[in-house]
């Protein structure tokens, strides 16, 4: 699954890709220091640009949690260490209407 999400993820990525886009926009992947992921989508200039999604939160222990939310045109999602592949499949189903 992890394979299919990364070229899920660089397809989405290419497809948004015009020229004007990439030079303003894109993805960031950090480590947290708790320790974690942060996962930065921006939408500004996709068709997703408008969407707007609440803040959500499943925390289930320091090793168990992750939330996502959609605010000013960008996806943003945190995760335990074990949740990257999770946050990127979070953004695949926002996009394709899941969430």
């Amino acid at each position: 699954m992890e394979a299919n999400i990364l070229k899920w993820i660089e397809n989405w990525y290419k497809s948004n890709c015009n020229g004007d886009w990439e030079h303003m926009y894109g993805i960031t992947i950090e480590t947290l220091d708790n320790p974690g992921w942060d996962l930065k989508i921006e939408l500004k200039d996709t068709s997703l640009e408008n969407e707007n999604r609440d803040y959500v939160l499943l925390d289930k222990g320091e090793d168990d949690w992750y939330s996502w939310s959609v605010k000013d045109a960008v996806f943003s999602a945190a995760g335990d260490p074990y949740k990257l592949t999770k946050l990127l499949e979070i953004f695949k189903h926002f996009v394709e209407g899941k969430s």
